[in-house]
């Protein structure tokens, strides 16, 4: 079992990833496990801290979550964070009970100790504050470290026992210093080392997949994305003569994505590809199909099957091996307490029975650490600096069924919207740019003629690891002229609408 340095318990926040995403931009080997992991797995892990996440439930609620109360004497430090506060308060017989003021946003806090939590860090903050309960008094034992303004027990500690808990979430960029905070636990109170980077992570999974594998062989299924890529680029690394990279065309790709994956395998990667036109199949699975969990799972399940039939032409294959992130796990709900936000198809949208065993070497990192692993392993910036491309395909940029001339319309309206960001130079600057088709109608006129046609939306984000972000603020003219070329060059569209939500509470994909 691989070791951590520091184990985050997740209580079901939407920001727990967050956490550990702070600590490895650190150096510091972060993991996350359910809240309701047993002691025997916490200690395989052999911690140096733990981290309690915070969550949408209350302690003093009939379906609260608790860790296993063995946790408090592993005589490990510990930092409670929101829920995880509220939780060690409760563990400790101190009060929790709901907030007369609610509190939502910043908030500054007064720092009233010295404490290694707090080292070079100034007296006056800003934090982010998101919780409707509150510590009505200190557990025994504890002392104050910070106050603001509705909170007096904003920040309480144990210093002997090195118990910290904070009201704040300090993993958000919102909280200025956050991140030296979550820096100071894991370097003063837990004695951990900024040793971890990416030629430590990929010497680690090269000798865990030679070991895994042994002379078997694996099934690489691969997109043409940053992901799978760099799956590819590690396995072959690691077992060359083994691997067997597969691309299938599902018929839901952009337009000549098939012919670019191909060259840029075949002349970029130096590596064999094996090609195969799926897309008959998959098209006629997903019609009538409007619900998009349902086309998730239907994509998924057709995905294995193809590749399972590929497999059966080879001798020694047993593996199949593809781009998951610790992204992909945590918004299928495959850890902790969080809830489901959609069912990735190479997560959720997976058969139950597959007669293939998964290698998923990625499924520790995040997006922008995978582009750092990517470099390392000798890929281009050309294919490590790809806009990120969904698995799903267009499938899930189509609202309602997905259809040929639904498909051709959004084809069309992507190569204008790709087109104007590279020749603008924004296509570098942003995280990940596409358009959606709404597939619901609105009266125009063009020509001076009536029109009553479809509408595409353009969606630019910024983001670092796709698990927050913002929409990004392209010049005016530039949005101007792709909404002019679009709605001009692609006959069936008359209107076109700029999505201007963040992540949260939007996804970035529309399903």
């Amino acid at each position: 079992m691989k070791k951590a340095d520091i184990l985050v318990l997740d209580f079901g926040s939407q920001y727990t990833q967050l956490i550990a995403r702070r600590l490895r931009e650190q150096g510091v080997y972060a993991e996350i496990l359910p809240f309701n992991v047993s002691l025997a797995d916490i200690k395989a892990k052999e911690p140096k801290g733990i981290i309690l996440s915070g969550g949408p439930a209350s302690v003093y609620a009939t379906d609260a979550y608790f860790c296993d109360k063995g946790v408090f004497d592993l005589g490990l430090p510990i930092l409670g964070i929101c829920y995880g506060m509220q939780l060690m308060a409760h563990h400790f017989s101190a009060s929790v009970a709901p907030a007369g003021h609610k509190e939502y946003g910043k908030a500054t806090i007064e720092i009233q100790k010295d404490s290694a939590l707090f080292k070079n860090l100034p007296k006056k903050q800003t934090v982010w504050m998101s919780h409707s309960d509150k510590v009505e008094n200190l557990p025994q034992g504890f002392e104050v470290l910070a106050t603001s303004e509705n909170s007096p027990f904003c920040v309480f500690a144990n210093e002997e026992k090195k118990f910290f808990a904070l009201q704040f979430h300090p993993e958000v960029q919102h909280s200025e210093f956050g991140k030296n905070i979550l820096k100071n636990f894991a370097k003063y109170a837990c004695n951990c080392e900024s040793v971890w980077n990416m030629g430590s992570f990929a010497k680690t999974q090269t000798e865990k997949i030679r070991e895994e594998v042994g002379n078997d062989k694996v099934l690489c299924a691969v997109s043409g994305g940053v992901d799978s890529s760099v799956v590819a680029a590690l396995l072959s690394s690691a077992i060359k003569k083994q691997v067997i990279v597969v691309f299938v065309d599902n018929g839901l790709l952009r337009a000549n994505e098939r012919e670019q994956v191909e060259f840029m395998f075949k002349n970029t990667l130096k590596t064999d590809l094996i090609s195969i036109d799926a897309s008959e199949i998959f098209l006629s699975r997903l019609a009538g199909v409007i619900d998009p969990e349902q086309k998730r799972k239907i994509i998924g399940n057709t995905f294995i099957e193809v590749f399972e039939q590929e497999a059966k032409k080879h001798s020694d294959v047993k593996y199949l091996a593809q781009g998951t992130l610790y992204t992909d796990i945590i918004e299928s709900s495959v850890i902790g307490a969080s809830k489901t936000i959609k069912s990735h198809h190479n997560v959720g949208g997976l058969p139950e029975k597959m007669n293939l065993k998964l290698i998923e070497p990625l499924k520790e990192i995040f997006k922008d650490e995978v582009r750092t692993l990517g470099l390392e392993l000798g890929l281009s910036k050309e294919v490590v600096y790809r806009h990120p491309f969904p698995g799903p395909g267009l499938a899930i940029r189509i609202m309602g069924e997905v259809n040929r001339p639904s498909l051709n319309l959004l084809r069309q309206a992507d190569v204008i919207l790709l087109e104007e960001l590279k020749s603008t130079g924004w296509y570098d600057k942003t995280w990940q740019a596409f358009c959606v088709l709404l597939n619901v109608k609105s009266v125009g006129v063009m020509g001076d003629n009536r029109t009553y046609d479809n509408t595409i939306c353009v969606r630019i984000v910024d983001a670092s690891d796709g698990m927050t972000a913002t929409f990004s603020h392209l010049p005016y003219e530039i949005l101007e002229n792709i909404s002019r070329r679009i709605i001009n060059e692609v006959k069936g569209i008359n209107r076109v609408v700029y999505d201007i939500s963040s992540k949260p509470p939007a996804t970035i994909e529309w399903e």
